[in-house]
């Protein structure tokens, strides 16, 4: 069985095409086509499919009579599925959360394409062009037209053939080249015209008409040519034409005799070149993103001294372990595979494929080289080339998403601008992935659980099969153990950064000190008189080497201490010294500079080194228990017990809701609201799952239609609380629109506008800030004008009256519902069942109504505070605040937190990574973990 996309979906057999169907049928099978070999979810093929009808119907029954009629067309069995082996040899596989296709080897037009351009280029770079012509013609003979020419062009489907299509027209190109170099110009003349016609902006087209042109004796021709094109770019883009082809035309006026028929013209990159969608918001969402890119990493790299005259000398070679197919080496075309921080860029260039595996021991630079390398490959990016985008593995789970995925979400973690739909369009970050615009650089699959090591790198193989480029950080025991449990990527070169050499490590010591300094020359006499002692192992890496400048940085210090014996046996004892050295030192109090009140009016904070070592141990601890690397300020609540982290989020929105039922009735009707609320909302602190932080900003452009849904949202509300307390129509009217001006300016915070905007810690804390402040003062006015008007106007209707008329069945119910609703939005579905009966058995409670007006209100707005307080712990910062507070209180913490973090993150001991912070080195937050 074959099956077509290069053209109409077809699926064809012995027999012939195959009746797929339906437009609607042949777009899921596309889809499918698209995802062949991944499980393509039943919720991802009805948001591709039929998006416009989600939400008004369930389309769950659509898909599968489609996919039913799709599995007799590919004649398999109706109840294939991949929990039954024995029925398990269809092609549309049911398995959870979706289906699966199953394409054998050949089966699909668009593999053998790749297959015979791969051919071809081959054949191109050994020189056999006359092989690669042929294989290139064989190529584009399996093309019947535009790509998913007779199927719905839904997002996906769309982007594909795009991306296809400028495949096609690339791959053209390489054939014409091919062509010309074996002399074959006259005859591509006609073809080359036509196609320039079709693509007047491609200007690699119009140089091999130029050339196709001059060969074949027509000189004027060829110069009319680019004056045209000339004048087109000028006219219409404001442009000259690029260096190639204002280079053929000066080389065509002075009769160059290099461009004669014999002389090679140079070929196009030997790779698959990086799609080019026609929507031109993905080239300028990729433009934004290495804007981001850039900032975030050189401002980095000024924190770690990167850059500094005298860095740490830090070499890298081929590694000779067994983790690779074949020596480095063996491979024809491979660059030999040594060299140090400063040609990193250029050998990752040179490689054949551009895979790469940095290993290297605890603190031997594998970061920094990751660091380097997505800076210099930024500073320069060529046409061709991808964006390098850097993030940690450690919360990758190969088990539960598919590297794409994953990629792509944290792509918008951190770089929440590329979710700004209205500027990039729809799922950005996953087009930017798929359209192969980014490199991923993986740091650290040795901070993954050991269990998922090796299926990871099984899966990273799987990712980038075809070629795509790759660079990945590990530790070399891990990657070796890994590699050993079955994980191997199969084109990656495997390099291991070295030791660092012993006159490097004096270089490194001694490059700052005084010319009368000597307290560093018995340690420099001992590292050259033993080169391969303790003291040299101990200095061999460049953490190591760092954190003893540092240590030893004061005058009144003396290195000479690391060489005594008895206190400093051996390696061991030597590093774990120098880590708890480190923190001392740089917290050591110096003299600060003066101010100037109008650039800097007050110091910055003085911490002593043991009150900040106290909280960086505490901080230590905790992600050692959570295992992570990863601090970001919204988890701080996992540093409280559940007992205590229930109590104190839960009691104070409870102790304002028992004050209130107190005033407005007695001393039980606030006993009831309080332990209501209270046993409530530490049930949902302590079960339900934390909130992220909302990464957004305030614009008003282009919410008019969902400020309306939100506004009808709230009128329902509204009348129905009005009509439950039987409150007069005008009233009524006044919670309508209070409710829903309060609900709809939530649609006011939208994703940031800008994706060149990089991710913070404290960007993302006002970001959520913003947006907490926002959605707790609604609720504020909202609940607390309802509430005091229904308790100072009520007519006191009883609906359905029990226990002798003190309790409401019928307003209990609505105040449940309002309730469960507003659960909902705090706590998600667990929220449901919490908050929906506890305001049931608040809201029916009956008692007299306020006496006076401003009595009315006055305990509506200590209701209205009670809700927004609890509205404003549920959310991140809200949380954050309260568990920050109570830290401080019980000297765990500092009062100001991230001012404490980013003072840490300045002096060199976190580093940051996006919206979160990590300990300069994984060793040192496991030496500050382990200390009591």
């Amino acid at each position: 069985m074959e099956f077509r996309i290069l053209g109409p979906v077809e699926v064809v057999d012995a027999t012939g095409p195959l009746a797929v169907g339906t437009p609607q049928a042949r777009a899921l099978l596309a889809v499918l086509i698209l995802h062949v070999g991944r499980v393509v979810s039943i919720d991802e093929l009805a948001d591709e499919l039929w998006s416009a009808e989600r939400g008004a119907t369930d389309v769950r029954p659509t898909i599968h009579t489609y996919v039913s009629r799709l599995r007799r067309v590919l004649r398999d069995a109706p109840e294939t599925t991949a929990e039954t082996p024995k029925r398990n040899s269809g092609r549309l596989v049911t398995q959870r959360p979706g289906y699966l296709l199953r394409v054998e080897s050949g089966e699909l037009d668009l593999h053998r394409f790749d297959a015979l351009v791969a051919k071809a280029r081959t054949a191109q770079a050994a020189g056999e062009l006359t092989e690669s012509a042929e294989f290139f013609r064989q190529a584009h003979a399996l093309w019947r037209g535009e790509p998913f020419a007779d199927v719905p062009h839904t997002p996906s489907i769309a982007a594909e053939a795009d991306r296809l299509s400028e495949y096609r027209l690339g791959t053209r190109e390489e054939q014409f080249d091919t062509e010309i170099q074996l002399g074959r110009h006259a005859e591509l003349v006609a073809e080359l015209t036509t196609l320039v016609g079709r693509y007047p902006l491609r200007e690699r087209l119009r140089f091999l008409l130029m050339l196709a042109l001059y060969r074949s004796g027509r000189q004027a021709d060829s110069l009319r040519l680019f004056a045209d094109t000339r004048a087109m770019l000028v006219d219409e883009l404001g442009v000259e034409p690029g260096p190639d082809l204002r280079e053929l035309h000066e080389r065509i006026l002075r009769a160059d005799p290099e461009l004669a028929p014999s002389v090679l013209v140079s070929p196009l990159p030997a790779r698959r070149p990086a799609s080019t969608p026609v929507d031109d918001r993905l080239d300028r969402a990729a433009e934004a993103l290495s804007t981001a890119i850039s900032r975030q990493w050189t401002v980095e790299a000024q924190h770690r001294s990167l850059h500094r005259p005298e860095p740490v000398h830090v070499r890298w070679s081929a590694t000779g372990r067994p983790v690779a197919p074949s020596p480095a080496g063996d491979e024809p075309g491979r660059p030999d595979l040594h060299g140090d921080l400063t040609d990193v860029v250029e050998k990752f260039r040179l490689l054949p494929v551009r895979q790469l595996v940095v290993l290297g021991e605890p603190g031997a630079g594998k970061t920094v080289l990751a660091v380097l390398l997505t800076l210099g490959l930024l500073r320069d990016l060529r046409p061709d080339e991808q964006i390098p985008v850097l993030l940690s593995l450690s919360t990758w789970d190969p088990h539960r998403e598919h590297l794409d995925t994953w990629f792509a979400r944290r792509l918008v973690e951190e770089y929440p601008g590329l979710a700004n739909t209205g500027s990039y369009g729809r799922d950005t970050a996953t087009r930017l992935v798929l359209a192969g615009r980014v490199i991923p650089v993986l740091d650290g699959l040795d901070e993954m659980p050991t269990s998922l090591r090796a299926a990871a790198i099984d899966a990273l193989d799987r990712a980038v099969a075809g070629g795509r480029p790759l660079v990945v950080t590990c530790r070399s025991t891990e990657y070796e153990h890994a590699v050993r449990d079955g994980g191997v990527l199969a084109a990656a070169s495997v390099v291991e950064i070295e030791p660092v050499a012993v006159e490097d490590v004096i270089a490194f010591l001694i490059a700052r000190r005084r010319l009368d300094d000597t307290r560093w020359h018995p340690l420099v006499d001992r590292l050259r008189s033993q080169p391969h002692g303790e003291l040299a192992r101990a200095l061999s890496t460049p953490l190591m080497v760092d954190l003893a400048r540092t240590a030893y940085a004061d005058s009144g210090t003396e290195p000479a201490e690391l060489l005594d014996l008895e206190q400093f046996p051996d390696q061991r004892r030597l590093e774990e010294h120098l880590l708890d050295a480190f923190l001392p030192a740089v917290y050591a109090h110096r003299p600060p500079p003066p101010l100037i009140s109008e650039i800097q009016p007050r110091p910055a904070r003085e911490y002593r080194p043991e009150q900040a070592q106290k909280w960086l141990a505490t901080l230590a601890r905790q992600l050692d228990r959570q295992g992570t690397r990863d601090f970001a300020w919204w988890q701080l609540v996992w540093m409280l017990p559940w007992p205590t982290r229930g109590l104190v989020l839960a009691v104070p929105p409870a102790l304002l809701f028992g004050v209130t039922g107190a005033i407005a009735a007695n001393a039980r009707v606030g006993l009831v609201y309080g332990i209501s609320f209270g046993l409530v909302g530490f049930l949902a602190h302590t079960l339900a799952r934390r909130p992220a932080p909302a990464r957004v900003e305030v614009r008003f452009h282009g919410t008019a239609r969902p400020f309306l849904v939100r506004f009808a949202i709230g009128l329902a509300i509204g009348v129905g609380l009005g009509l439950g307390w039987a409150l007069d129509d005008g009233l009524i009217a006044l919670l309508v629109v209070t409710f829903g001006i309060c609900l709809g300016v939530q649609v006011w915070l939208t994703t940031p506008a800008d994706a060149a905007r990089v991710s913070s810690p404290s960007v993302v804390l006002r970001q959520d800030r913003t947006a907490t402040l926002v959605f707790t003062l609604c609720f504020v006015v909202a609940l607390g004008l309802f509430y005091g008007t229904a308790f100072a106007f009520t007519k006191q209707t009883r609906f359905l009256p029990i226990l002798g008329g003190s309790f409401d069945l019928a307003i209990a119910l609505v105040a449940g519902l309002s309730s469960a609703l507003l659960g909902r939005f705090l706590f998600g579905r667990p929220g449901i069942a919490l908050f929906g009966p506890a305001d049931t058995l608040v809201g029916g409670m009956v008692f007299e109504r306020a006496s006076t007006l401003a009595f009315g209100f006055a305990v509506g707005a200590i209701f209205g505070v009670a809700v927004g307080l609890m509205v404003g712990l549920s959310r991140a910062w809200g949380t954050f605040v309260f568990t920050r507070t109570w830290l401080a209180l019980r000297g765990r913490s500092p009062s100001g937190l991230l001012r404490f973090l980013d003072d840490a993150h300045r002096r060199g001991v976190l580093r940051q990574a996006g919206a979160v912070y990590q300990f300069r080195h994984a060793r040192l937050q496991d030496r500050l973990a382990a200390r009591e």
